[in-house]
């Protein structure tokens, strides 16, 4: 395809005809190789103002491009300036630039003038701007006497700063002694000029090193004031002698301290003049005193104030205006205002304007006898005068050239010769400045050429513009035509639009959009093209984005971030904290996915923002942590959200509209996410579905919608609680219809009879239709012929019968949506068969391999597979015993099943029954049946293990034998040869005895033991035998009889009357001892055994003396003293064995103490703890009275 350029950026039309449309000679900016002979250009030059350093080297920059390539000169201060004539200058090689070396032993100040550059080859000269060149300057302060300041609180002041005149100015602040700046307030700041202004002073602003200080910037010096004192005092700290001898030089101000209206310090009267600039900042200010301090206000009186370009400055003093223009002049009026009084000053500002460019003049490049014009337009205030030079000399006094007209403003050129060439400069001046602008006319007659490199390769993301450049050059201008692919096809419609510089651009690459263009240039002289590629990539997505998070202080949070890209691309994810870089701390973990914050603190909270670069695109998402205390107090209610509301539906489309809605109260916990259902009345009217989900800080979504749908929607919200109740449905939008866009899943063709095919399908729903009159065009033919396809249209149903087929024949099948608007795309082909009928042939050769008792191998040949007449499903064995081998008598003949899967030609018969006869056969297994059977096969299994005899019973017990009765097993599985009998006593421990063995015939069902132990318990095993081995055993056990006589001495003792009188007796001794004891602790004095005691004391219980805090005796006067430190009674009111003092163990020896008729105790008492062991198995030790009682019940 083709494309020419054209004069202005402008789409093509939709027309075949590519059209050919040609530029204005003037083209801005032109350039023109430098292989090529033209004129020179200046490209580097100082600034007009040129302020330098006077300790380093002065350069002069100029420098210039041309061909062939420029000389130079230089002029000062109007002079041609000779630099071989003075050592210290020189000029770089192959450039303009002036090196003057004043390090060495010149001097900075030698050099000052203006100088001017000038570049020269034979097609011409360019000029540079005048340079002003002037030393630095940082003058010192002039040595003065400052006297201290002395004044009374609430006086103005103003302390002048003056500094010296520098060049470029100073910059001016106050400091203390100690380089620390002085505090500024409403009351207390610095003017414009650098004088300190209070607009009344407090006691505080005492001081003796107020110090201005001015640093020049450009030799990085800073100059120091004399320190100026200060001291302020108090009207009643000042008697009435020192006051009347104060002077008016020791105390500035005359204003009483008393309260009083503002007035300005700055500036003086009702109105000033302000002019400006246009571009510059333009500064008002207005400092006023008074007590208490005035505010300022600012006005204008005849507009208002540019709100992007309006600052205030110096706590409202100041104001500034940027970028100044003329719409800026005008009176502005500041206000200054207290509780006393209001004052105003006006300002009227003027904005002149030093020359600006509205067209700077544009090199031009014209071909033998062409025409051409130079423009140069400027504008100022005053107007900028216009002036033209033709290789640095003015015009006027110029070569004359027949082929141009001066016209103001504008040289006209017609029917140029290549003499016509020459460098033109444009000088427009005012009081306020100049501006000079070069350009060139050359002329020159060359071929097209196209500057972009070859195949150079594009990459664009897909949905964005494509720029594909075509720099060129000729004289004559050549047009420029595109062209897409190697056939050169035409461009058609509007996707393309060519510049003025031959960039071809499409506004929006698609996919399709990849491939290689090629630009063509031509005009009279010739042609030149180029190619270039472009490839389109997926745009880079996050599709994981970071949520909004809420954590606890000290607690870890994790932010997500997934990115999805171009494949050919390699991203870039780095993570910012509020637009900066994240904390260097070691918390912060950054991983693949995702960001990790730990031990959060307060200053972690804050926007994060996740970004994915490639070197085509970025794209970013943020989420904002919020950090709260671990348990707020009070503790808010957390609830899930309250429903959203206000649902809106705009810019509705044909399948797409947004939803927008008004998020209802979070309940404390942030919502996360919104929820979108919809409702389709049309077909499933009360029932919602899910449609999307977006996060908890969106209020719209766009939503994808199908043709043919009465929508509904509604939203709900959902944070960590719960999700809310459902918003109110929104207003209904029923989508246009449209041709179905899915066609039925689940396609089937399986037939049901011999000579049919069904076809089956899952249905469209309503919601899929798209539109009224849903149908389905069925079709099919066999898949080895060369029908064609028949079809069908048939309703919406979900099946369709084809009767009359060959039976289990493929078919190809496909079913196809459609609608009243049209059909659904091609539908995908599927594979069925017609029906199956059952198999006709049976497997041959089948032959059994027996394995063992219980398992056998089956062999058999596959039928061929036209045989089969379906699906082959498998082999099916029929198998049964038709009579016991050892029985001969025919029992009910039940068959067993196995079914092998797929072309298997063998299978394992598990589970069979030993020593028994089986019949078998096999068939095949299709879809509809089983086909005919194989001949039977007869086989016989060995003989096995027999099971466990069927019971085993014990009868008739005496004292010395037992008889045994059973019944044979069950499952003999073979002829029984002996049964096995072991058994063994068992003792009351349930220790076992030795095991006898004994072999009893096959043909037993009874055996008696004997010569076995009275009241003896045995253990019997018992189990048959094949000639296969022993089987499962059944065990039993059994005890023999007691002797009478023995049994009948064996009487319980408990039920004895002797031993039930001892008990009692027993009972009503430990009563009565319990009694006197009670009485003895009451009644008081010393017991004797007391006395037994003292005189033989036992080495383990000694006497207890008062003065160790333990007990002596027991008498009256003791028993109402408290207990002291020693009492052998325990803290929990316990009584032991070994420290109770009413112990009978302490007092006798078991059974041996006696008691009186009052119940007291006559036996002696021994002291000792421990008894001697009794004989037998009887307690030594009698119980005590508390261990009685305890266990008497």
């Amino acid at each position: 395809m083709q494309l020419e350029i054209m004069p202005r950026k402008k789409r093509l039309s939709a027309g075949r005809v590519p059209l050919i449309l040609f530029l204005c000679q003037m083209i801005s900016a032109l350039d023109v190789p430098l292989d090529l002979v033209q004129p020179p250009t200046i490209t580097q030059q100082s600034p007009k103002d040129y302020i330098v350093d006077p300790r380093e080297n002065i350069v002069i920059q100029c420098e210039a491009k041309g061909k062939p390539p420029p000389s130079f000169s230089w002029t000062r201060n109007g002079t041609h300036f000779d630099i071989d004539k003075d050592p210290l200058v020189t000029m770089k090689a192959g450039l303009g630039t002036l090196i003057i070396n004043i390090m060495g032993e010149g001097k900075a100040e030698t050099y000052e003038g203006v100088y001017q550059c000038t570049a020269r080859n034979e097609r011409g000269a360019a000029i540079s701007n005048n340079i002003v060149v002037r030393p630095s300057r940082s003058p010192l302060w002039t040595k003065e006497k400052l006297e201290p300041i002395t004044l009374r609180s609430g006086q103005s002041l103003i302390l002048p700063c003056r500094p010296p005149v520098g060049l470029p100015p100073a910059i001016i602040f106050w400091m203390d002694n100690s380089f620390q700046r002085l505090p500024q307030s409403e009351r207390v700041s610095q003017g414009l000029n650098g004088d300190l202004y209070f607009s009344n002073v407090l006691p505080e602003d005492s001081r003796e090193d107020y110090i201005c200080y001015a640093r020049f910037n450009h030799t990085q010096t800073i100059q120091q004031k004399q320190p100026i004192s200060l001291k302020v005092v108090l009207v009643d700290e000042l008697n009435d002698t020192i006051a009347a001898n104060l002077s008016d030089t020791e105390v500035y101000g005359a204003k009483s301290s008393r309260e009083r209206p503002p007035t300005f310090l700055t500036p003086q009267g009702n109105a000033s003049n302000k002019e400006e600039l246009r571009g510059n900042v333009l500064s008002l200010e207005c400092i006023a005193e008074g007590l208490p301090t005035p505010i300022i206000y600012w006005i204008k009186e005849d507009g208002t104030l540019p709100t992007n370009r309006t600052f205030y400055r110096n706590f409202q003093k100041t104001l500034q205006i940027t970028q100044v223009s003329e719409a800026d002049s005008g009176k502005y009026q500041c206000i200054a205002k207290n509780a006393l009084g209001v004052i105003h000053h006006t300002i009227s500002v003027t904005v002149k304007a030093a020359p600006y460019w509205i067209m700077a003049p544009q090199n031009l490049v014209l071909s033998p006898g062409e025409d051409g014009a130079l423009v140069c337009r400027a504008n100022g205030n005053p107007k900028p005068r216009i002036s033209w030079l033709s290789n640095g000399v003015p015009i006027e006094i110029a070569p004359d050239d027949p082929s141009r007209k001066i016209n103001g403003d504008t040289i006209i050129f017609s029917s140029v010769q290549e003499r016509s060439s020459a460098v033109y400069q444009c000088n427009a001046s005012n009081e306020y400045g100049y501006l000079l602008g070069n350009a060139f006319v050359n002329v020159l007659a060359e071929p097209p050429r196209i500057l972009t490199s070859e195949n150079t390769l594009y990459q664009v993301i897909a949905n964005r513009p494509a720029l594909l450049d075509c720099a060129f050059f000729g004289s004559p201008l050549p047009t420029i035509e595109w062209f897409k692919g190697t056939k050169g096809s035409a461009l058609r419609e509007d996707t393309y639009v060519l510049h003025e510089n031959g960039t071809l651009e499409i506004p929006v690459a698609q996919k399709d959009s990849t491939g290689t263009y090629t630009c063509v240039a031509r005009n009279k002289l010739g042609m030149a093209k180029n190619e270039v590629h472009l490839e389109i990539k997926d745009p880079t997505r996050i599709i994981k984005q970071p949520e909004y998070a809420v954590v606890q202080r000290g607690s870890t949070v994790s932010f997500e971030c997934k990115v999805k890209h171009d494949h050919t691309l390699i991203p870039t994810v780095i993570w910012l904290k509020d637009n900066g870089e994240l904390p260097s701390d070691g918390r912060f973990t950054v991983d693949k996915d995702q960001l990790v914050v730990a031990d959060v603190s307060d200053s972690d909270g804050g926007t994060y923002t996740c970004v994915a670069n490639t070197t085509l695109d970025d794209v970013s998402a943020s989420a904002v942590l919020s950090v709260v205390a671990p348990t707020p107090t009070p503790a808010p209610i957390y609830d899930v959200p309250n429903p959203p509301f206000d649902l809106e539906l705009t810019d509705q489309l044909d399948k797409s509209v947004q939803l927008s809605w008004t998020p209802g109260d979070d309940n404390n916990s942030p919502i996360t996410k919104f929820i979108i259902e919809y409702e389709d009345a049309m077909h499933e009217a009360g029932l919602w579905h899910h449609q999307t989900e977006v996060p908890g800080t969106q209020t719209t979504a766009q939503l994808k919608l199908s043709p043919y749908v009465n929508y509904s929607f509604r939203v709900m919200a959902e944070n960590s609680l719960g999700r809310s109740l459902p918003s109110e449905a929104s207003e209904q939008y029923l989508t246009k219809a449209a041709e179905p866009d899915k066609n039925p899943m689940t396609v089937e063709g399986l037939g049901s009879e011999p000579d049919n095919l069904v076809i089956t399908w899952q249905p469209l729903n309503g919601f899929e239709s798209n539109g009224p009159g849903l149908q389905y065009k069925v079709s099919w033919r066999q898949k080895d012929g060369d029908d064609e396809w028949t079809s069908v249209v048939v309703a919406n149903v979900s099946k369709y019968i084809v009767s009359g087929t060959p039976t289990f024949v493929p078919y190809l099948i496909k079913v196809q949506a459609l609608n009243d608007v049209g059909f659904a795309p091609e539908p995908a082909v599927v594979m069925g068969h017609s029906g199956e009928d059952l198999p006709m042939v049976a497997p041959g050769n089948v032959h059994v391999t027996v394995v063992n008792s219980t398992l056998a191998e089956v062999h058999w040949d596959p039928v061929p597979l036209k045989s089969v007449r379906g699906h082959l499903q498998g082999y099916r064995i029929y198998y049964w015993t038709d009579q016991n081998s050892s029985k001969r008598n025919r029992r009910h003949i039940e068959k067993k099943i196995l079914t092998f899967q797929g072309s298997k030609t063998h299978g394992m018969l598990p589970g069979l029954e030993p020593f028994s006869h089986y019949t078998l056969n096999v068939r095949v297994v299709n879809g509809k049946g089983e086909g005919p059977a194989s001949p039977d096969r007869v086989f016989h299994t060995p003989e096995g293990v027999p099971s466990a005899p069927s019971s085993l019973k014990i009868v008739n017990p005496t004292l010395d034998s037992l008889t045994l009765e059973w019944d044979p097993p069950s499952h003999p599985n073979g002829i029984l040869t002996e049964y096995t009998l072991k058994y063994q006593p068992i003792n009351s421990t349930h220790e076992l005895g030795p095991l006898v063995d004994l072999k009893i015939p096959a043909n037993k069902t009874r055996w008696t033991l004997k010569n076995l132990n009275f009241s003896t318990r045995y253990k019997f095993y018992f189990y048959a035998q094949t000639s296969a081995g022993s089987g499962s055993q059944i065990t039993e056990e059994a005890v023999t009889t007691v002797d009478e006589a023995m049994a009948s001495r064996q009487v319980d003792i408990a039920t004895q009357g002797w031993f039930i009188g001892l008990m009692c007796a027993v009972a009503l001794l430990i009563l009565i001892l319990l009694i006197v004891c009670f009485i003895r602790r009451n009644k008081g004095g010393k017991y004797p055994v007391k006395e037994k005691e003292d005189a033989h004391p036992d080495p383990e219980i000694q006497p207890m003396k008062e003065d160790d805090g333990t007990f002596g005796e027991y008498s009256d006067a003791e028993d109402h003293k408290p207990l002291k430190k020693g009492s052998r009674t325990p803290s929990d009111r316990t009584v032991k064995k070994e420290d109770s003092d009413d112990s009978l163990v302490d007092y006798g020896e078991g059974v041996n103490g006696q008691f009186n008729e009052d119940g007291s105790f006559i036996g002696q008492y021994s002291g000792k703890k421990e008894k001697e062991p009794a004989e037998g198995n009887e307690s030594s030790e009698a119980p005590s009275p508390v261990n009685a009682m305890n266990s008497f019940v």
